[in-house]
């Protein structure tokens, strides 16, 4: 079925042993309904195909079966090669105005309702923008600091295997390139209009590449990198813009009905709204 979406999260990848490096994508069809596209091979996209975020799309997509969160569909082939960028929203002087339209066309503030509606499977709500009341602090945790052995090798597994079956030489081994992983997590904490205080990590591509960049630009050095993402997500975004929330669930916490199966996969952060922008 062709779908109209507006790109609004593209999660940090991850690795797959079914599908290689894949991407979380969710956006708002034109409803104002979520709608999460799941696996997205972003990286092997064509080039035209590598959508932004708060571009329109419009693809032929399937209910996925095998997830059963009302939210999630699949691509109708992983090479999205019916894909067209049909529009984008800019920011309009960075008020996101014509944004604001669409991705807070509803949105919650009490966490528990948002849980709620998650583990009732008649709504079974997995994607939603959130606004919380207070950002308390911001700061991350070490992690695992390589992928998985068997994801690796299944990635160069299927490398060799493109390049005997295929004839682009860019699918050999010897230019087989896995996107790093993060050696940090990054988490807000905050508080809900309830005055419940949540800490969730956050899984945006954004965050992920800044850390990365700033790294480069610190000679190496990871808590200089880590506190740029802080003055970025904490001083910039937290203390001087109008702060929103993606919350998405994670497919195995939300199946295995978790406490709070949500986490941080999106920011939406304009400026605050000036009264004279709006007339």
């Amino acid at each position: 079925m062709k779908t109209k979406v507006l790109i609004t999260v593209k999660a940090y990848p991850a690795i797959s042993t079914k599908y290689g490096e894949l991407v979380c994508t969710a956006g708002i069809k034109e409803d104002g309904s979520w709608i999460r596209i799941y696996p997205i091979t972003y990286r092997k996209l064509e080039y035209e195909n590598r959508f932004k975020k708060y571009d329109w799309i419009e693809l032929d997509l399937v209910k996925n079966t095998h997830d059963f969160r009302h939210e999630s569909f699949r691509p109708t082939t992983l090479t999205m090669s019916d894909m067209v960028v049909c529009g984008h929203i800019d920011t309009d002087k960075n008020a996101w105005l014509e944004r604001r339209k669409i991705v807070l066309n509803k949105v919650y503030s009490n966490l528990k309702v948002l849980i709620e509606e998650a583990k009732d499977r008649s709504v079974c709500t997995s994607l939603a923008s959130f606004k919380p009341t207070e950002i308390i602090d911001f700061y991350w945790k070490e992690t695992t600091r390589d992928w998985k052995k068997e994801k690796v090798e299944f990635l160069k597994s299927k490398s060799i295997q493109m390049n005997i079956f295929e004839t682009d030489d860019e699918e050999s081994i010897e230019n087989f390139e896995l996107v790093d992983k993060l050696p940090y997590n990054f988490y807000y904490r905050f508080k809900d209009e309830a005055g419940q205080i949540s800490n969730l990590m956050i899984e945006d591509w954004e965050a992920g590449m800044l850390f990365w960049n700033s790294l480069v630009r610190h000679n190496g050095d990871e808590q200089l990198a880590c506190e740029d993402v802080k003055k970025k997500y904490f001083d910039n975004f937290a203390k001087t813009k109008d702060l929103y929330f993606f919350l998405g669930t994670r497919y195995q916490e939300h199946a295995k009905n978790y406490k709070n199966p949500f986490s941080i996969i999106g920011v939406f952060y304009p400026k605050h709204i000036i009264m004279d922008e709006l007339f």
